[in-house]
């Protein structure tokens, strides 16, 4: 997304425990955890670059009150995609920007995901075109690819549902002189 925006950037992994950070947030609503690991992410890198600005982001999803991550494996997928049939699917997106151990900005954003009813066939057949490629999503699927399959309609801004809140984070990027105006 950043690239297609015209944002020069370098990815860096996050060295940190996600699962333990999650651990310690338990109970937290959902926008608040996907927000306390974008800026835990840009934390662990910025470290690593002194004086740099780092971009931190994280997705979740949330269905009928049950938080889910990415898929553990085709079976794990395939589980998941019978629970959402049927129902809204609440994906919160999330954002940091960190310099030298500050944040300087963050902003999470939801979208609403209303899940077609899915036949056992339809999602052996989905993961047969979209696994392994969707294991690394949250809510097993790529709306730009056939996961768009999945759903009836969907409420929120299309880059939330990508991943980030990409707007936002251009704002941002503008107020601290990062990108032009």
């Amino acid at each position: 997304m950043l690239e297609a925006a015209g944002v020069a950037f370098a990815a860096r992994p996050a060295h940190l425990d996600e699962r333990a950070l999650e651990a310690g947030l338990a109970g937290a609503a959902p926008d608040r955890i996907a927000l306390a690991l974008a800026e835990a992410k840009a934390l662990a890198v910025a470290a690593e670059v002194p004086g740099e600005l780092v971009l931190g982001s994280d997705s979740l999803v949330d269905v009928a009150g049950q938080r889910f991550d990415k898929p553990a494996s085709r079976e794990d997928a395939a589980r998941h995609l019978r629970f959402f049939s049927g129902k809204v699917m609440h994906l919160h997106s999330a954002a940091a920007l960190v310099r030298d151990g500050a944040v300087l900005w963050s902003h999470a954003a939801r979208a609403a995901l209303h899940v077609a009813p899915l036949s056992d066939r339809f999602i052996e057949t989905y993961l047969d075109a979209e696994w392994p490629a969707v294991a690394g999503c949250v809510g097993v699927f790529r709306i730009e690819a056939r996961g768009v399959q999945l759903f009836e309609a969907i409420e929120g801004d299309h880059f939330t549902v990508l991943g980030m809140p990409l707007l936002a984070v251009l704002g941002a990027l503008r107020e601290l002189g990062e990108l032009p105006r």
